[in-house]
């Protein structure tokens, strides 16, 4: 019973209303109200600021809310284990990831299923700071993200690769025919982005800040598929990660070209909650990352693309 009202105490807090936790919990609103008061008898401590409506926890509620996801972590946690033991890998994987990391989240999860083929994965993009909540909540098992962003000190951090960044340009285009090229020759180019709110832009344009560029886009996108939808035909270049390759290669009419400094940007990585016990499913993902040898797949795809190969 005291798992049961730990979960409502999850549910209330994420949803922030009553009637929401009570539909996610699948009780009646009655039913959830009475639970979290009983856990508040059996603690001797108010736990929600009650008023008309839900008004946020007291200073007591935020302990016992941390400690509540860190034992329902924990019988996760057990029940993976045994069932491991018993079955094989089941259960369902919380991975999120950023946006610009999608692109090559299948080079990991694809060789997790193979492997633990009666196991789930429950992919979501998400963005650094909800990534960071989602591990600090034991929301998430496991997220692949820029490890030099500021994500949280509780998790084991396992590199992935770096970042490189090249421009992509119509073959008929001013670059078309070039061996290479500056950033700053780069900026003058019609150019489609990423949106300036994006992590990568911002990383992208201290490249361009770096040689005193400083790009204008005609079209900028908050997605790489939206950026890569307005590539085909001619009219504007890109600058783009070369993991970016992986799922959408070379629109027809363009090419590869390589971008003069910095070799490599910043590390992606995959990074999972320092929970004791660990999470088993994240633990198994943390061994096909190491076997999957990302790196050196993207770097060959890269050399790929630029030798003129498909």
């Amino acid at each position: 019973m005291l798992l049961r009202r730990l979960e409502y105490l999850v549910a209330l807090a994420r949803e922030r209303h009553f009637a929401r936790a009570a539909a996610a919990c699948h009780v009646s609103q009655p039913s959830l109200s009475a639970a979290i008061s009983r856990l508040e008898h059996e603690l001797g401590v108010p736990i929600v600021r009650r008023g008309r409506r839900y008004e946020g926890l007291t200073p007591e509620g935020e302990v016992v809310l941390a400690w509540a996801h860190r034992i329902l972590a924990e019988r996760d946690a057990l029940h993976q284990e045994l069932s491991a033991l018993r079955d094989g890998l089941t259960g369902t994987l919380r991975l999120g990831i950023i946006p610009t990391v999608v692109p090559v989240a299948a080079l990991l999860t694809g060789p997790f299923c193979d492997r633990h083929p009666h196991a789930r994965v429950a992919m979501e993009s998400l963005s650094s700071l909800d990534i960071r909540r989602g591990l600090a909540e034991y929301e998430l098992d496991a997220a692949m993200t820029y490890l030099d962003d500021g994500e949280p000190r509780q998790v084991r951090r396992y590199p992935l690769y770096e970042e490189r960044y090249v421009l992509l340009t119509p073959v008929g285009g001013p670059l078309g025919d070039a061996a290479g090229a500056t950033w700053s020759e780069a900026a003058a180019l019609p150019l489609c982005l990423l949106g300036p709110r994006m992590r990568n832009r911002r990383i992208i344009d201290e490249c361009f800040a770096a040689e005193g560029a400083a790009p204008v886009p005609a079209v900028e996108s908050d997605s790489v598929a939206g950026l890569y939808a307005h590539l085909p035909g001619g009219r504007w270049s890109s600058v783009i990660s070369h993991a970016w390759l992986h799922m959408f290669g070379v629109p027809p009419g363009m090419r590869v070209v390589p971008l003069a400094g910095p070799a490599h940007g910043p590390r992606v990585g995959l990074v999972v909650a320092r929970s004791e016990p660990p999470s088993v499913l994240a633990q198994a993902l943390v061994k096909v990352a190491r076997q999957t040898r990302l790196r050196d797949a993207l770097d060959s795809l890269l050399t790929a693309h630029l030798d003129g190969h498909d």
